[in-house]
C-alpha cells in the first residue's frame, strides 16, 4: 500500500451537509456561487483602479513613460514567472486531492506558498529601492523634483501604482494565511477525492489573484521599457 493512502479515510466519507441546505449538491453549489459573488466584488474594486490607470495613462501619455522608466521590469518579469508557477503548483495540489495523493497536496501546498513568500520579498526589495530613490507615496515623492518637467503627472502614476501593487500585496498576504490553513487541513487528511471543494475556493482566489499580476506587470512595467526607457 502506497504512503498516500496507508492512512485514508473510509471509502464513501462525504463532508456534512449543514442543515439549512436541502442535501449536499445544494450546499456546494451555494459555495461555489458564494466565491465567485466574492471574485466579481473583487474584480469591480481592482477595475476602478484600472479604469484611473487608463484614464490618466490617456491624459499624460508621456509623464507616464517616463514614470514607467523607473520601475525594474526585470524584478517584475522575475515576479510574474513565480506567480505562474505557484498557480501550476495549487493546480497541482487540486488535483492531488481529486486523486487522493495527500501527501502531493501537502507538498504542492508548501511549493505555492514558497512561490508566494517569493513574490513578496522581491517585492519588498523592489519597494525599498522606490523608497531610496525617493519614489514612495509621501513628503519624499511630493516635494522632490525627480521627474524633470512632467512632475505632477509622474507622481500621479506613482500613486496608482503603489495603490495597485500594494493592494495585490495584500491580497498575497491574505492567500497565504489561507493557504496555512489548507496546509493544517491538509496534514490532517481533510482534503478527499470526495472532498475538496473548499481547497478549489482557494485555488480560485490564488489563481485570481495571479491573473491580477498578470495585468499590472504589462501595464505599469513595459510601458517605460517598451519605449527604450526602463532599466
Amino acid at each position: 500500500m502506497s504512503a498516500d493512502h496507508a492512512h485514508a479515510l473510509p471509502a464513501g466519507v462525504r463532508p456534512p451537509t449543514y442543515h439549512h441546505f436541502e442535501d449536499l449538491a445544494q450546499q456546494e453549489e451555494s459555495e461555489k456561487l458564494g466565491m465567485w459573488a466574492f471574485l466579481i466584488t473583487e474584480v469591480m474594486f481592482f477595475g476602478a483602479l484600472f479604469t484611473a490607470y487608463t484614464v490618466y495613462r490617456n491624459l499624460y501619455p508621456e509623464a507616464f513613460m517616463d514614470a514607467s522608466s523607473k520601475l525594474n521590469w526585470k524584478l517584475g518579469a522575475v515576479n510574474t514567472l513565480v506567480l505562474i508557477v505557484s498557480s501550476l503548483t495549487m493546480a497541482l495540489a487540486i488535483r492531488a486531492a481529486q486523486t487522493g495523493k495527500y501527501s502531493q497536496v501537502i507538498w504542492q501546498t508548501v511549493a505555492t506558498m514558497i512561490f508566494g513568500a517569493t513574490f513578496l520579498v522581491v517585492k519588498y526589495f523592489e519597494y525599498m529601492h522606490k523608497y531610496h530613490d525617493g519614489l514612495m507615496p509621501g513628503p519624499t515623492l511630493f516635494f522632490t523634483d525627480v521627474f524633470g518637467e512632467h512632475t505632477p503627472q509622474a507622481r500621479i502614476f506613482f500613486s496608482i501604482y503603489f495603490a495597485m501593487t500594494g493592494l495585490h500585496a495584500f491580497h498575497m498576504v491574505v492567500g497565504l494565511g489561507i493557504l496555512t490553513w489548507v496546509l493544517i487541513k491538509a496534514r490532517k487528511r481533510y482534503f478527499t477525492p470526495d472532498r475538496y471543494l473548499a481547497l478549489e475556493n482557494v485555488g480560485l482566489y490564488w489563481h485570481f489573484v495571479d491573473l491580477v499580476w498578470i495585468f499590472l506587470f504589462p501595464m505599469l512595467y513595459l510601458l517605460g521599457a517598451h519605449y527604450g526607457l526602463g532599466h
